[in-house]
């Protein structure tokens, strides 16, 4: 089977013009953005001229059926608001070029999957998440974006190419390509990461509410000042935390929202998000102890009222060990001493599809580590270093079932 590394990376240019920032290689294409679906529509033709059939489920998830029983591969290709050109994209169109090339050499029958909202305008990896069961059709309908846009008035924008669900009893597994997103591979200088398991996720918003006030006139002594609070307890978690985690644990408050907002107003509402990661779920508990009750004292120290939202969140995941070696073998023939196994510090759709078939992951590096930013980049060397590892590893990950 000979894949066909210029019609690879073609088709990525192409995919890239989609949404295309104006800005390096980046790209705007959130999910069901006109952008997106435009996306989807044109790689649905290009699976179509690849003999695969085009089939859309009723969420916005893509797929290029084989005939009978396939092995299935992909990932997403909507982006985040400032995105760039190969955070999902990439796995869904070396999956495409790997079940074109096998098609002509009639090799092993290999599907498609483009995944909806993996990137999380309106949930968390929403699409794969619907399929795989996890998150049921109503719930996600009432999901917001940051606009108040639902879930259900969003997917209406591709009612006209809804279908049903697809069975996934026709697929023997899941293989996955993405880049890293992270710095190890490159500054390594190798060129495959074999993934051995995706972190487990817990996420939930804090609010801390105190007393709005004049900044000018309130002595410091008498305020009440959410800012304040939100800061001591960065800092008092941040102390905490160490003493039970790892250096793969990580923790993030990646938004906060003060109230008022304005200049010469005492803060008196705080409402933040708290994240964290890691590969263990006894941990991820205990993480979770430890910001609840350090919330708690804080707020009782700067007097406080404290709630908390609705926890959202997958389960840490290993990948299959056949898959695995299956990856591992064709890394250790193509790129001998240039390749690791390495474990997702980022969450990807092979998270859910775990649940519905044998899955795994193959990373290739990104320059300098960035991901979620219009620099991102990898070399087309080793993007197509990638193409022919998956392609080398095929008819093993075919067989396992």
């Amino acid at each position: 089977m000979q894949v066909n590394s210029e019609r690879f990376l073609q088709d990525l240019h192409d995919l890239r013009q989609f949404g295309a920032s104006g800005v390096g290689k980046g790209v705007v294409r959130p999910a069901f953005s006109p952008a997106d679906i435009a996306a989807r529509e044109w790689l649905a033709e290009r699976m179509r001229a690849a003999g695969l059939e085009p089939r859309f489920d009723a969420v916005g998830n893509l797929f290029g059926l084989a005939e009978g029983r396939s092995l299935l591969m992909g990932s997403h290709s909507d982006s985040q608001p400032e995105g760039g050109w190969l955070d999902g994209a990439l796995g869904v169109v070396m999956a495409l070029e790997v079940a074109r090339a096998s098609q002509e050499a009639g090799g092993p029958a290999v599907s498609v999957a483009n995944f909806q909202d993996e990137e999380g305008r309106l949930g968390v990896t929403t699409g794969s998440a619907i399929w795989a069961g996890h998150l049921p059709l109503d719930r996600a309908d009432a999901l917001t974006d940051s606009a108040g846009v639902s879930f259900a008035q969003a997917r209406a924008g591709m009612a006209h190419l809804a279908g049903e669900r697809i069975d996934p009893a026709r697929f023997t597994g899941f293989v996955e390509c993405h880049i890293e997103q992270g710095p190890w591979l490159h500054e390594a200088g190798e060129a495959i990461g074999v993934v051995t398991d995706i972190v487990g996720i817990r996420d939930m918003t804090v609010t801390m509410e105190g007393e709005q006030n004049h900044a000018g006139t309130t002595p410091m002594h008498r305020r009440r000042d959410a800012f304040q609070a939100l800061s001591a307890f960065n800092t008092a978690l941040n102390d905490r935390l160490r003493n039970i985690v790892t250096p793969q644990s990580v923790w993030t408050i990646g938004h906060v929202s003060l109230h008022p907002g304005a200049h010469s107003i005492v803060p008196g509402r705080v409402t933040f998000s708290m994240q964290w990661r890691d590969g263990d779920s006894t941990r991820l508990k205990r993480m979770e102890d430890v910001i609840r009750q350090t919330a708690a004292e804080i707020a009782a120290e700067h007097g406080m009222t404290l709630s908390f939202s609705g926890m959202l969140g997958l389960e840490p995941v290993a990948m299959d060990p056949a898959l695995r070696a299956a990856l591992s073998a064709a890394a250790t023939e193509l790129v001998p001493g240039r390749w690791r196994d390495m474990q997702s510090g980022a969450l990807h759709d092979a998270t859910n599809v775990a649940a519905l078939m044998p899955a795994a992951m193959m990373f290739v590096p990104s320059i300098g580590g960035i991901s979620h930013a219009f620099t991102e980049d990898t070399a087309e060397d080793d993007l197509v270093a990638g193409l022919n590892v998956m392609a080398r590893a095929l008819p093993a990950l075919a067989n396992v079932r």
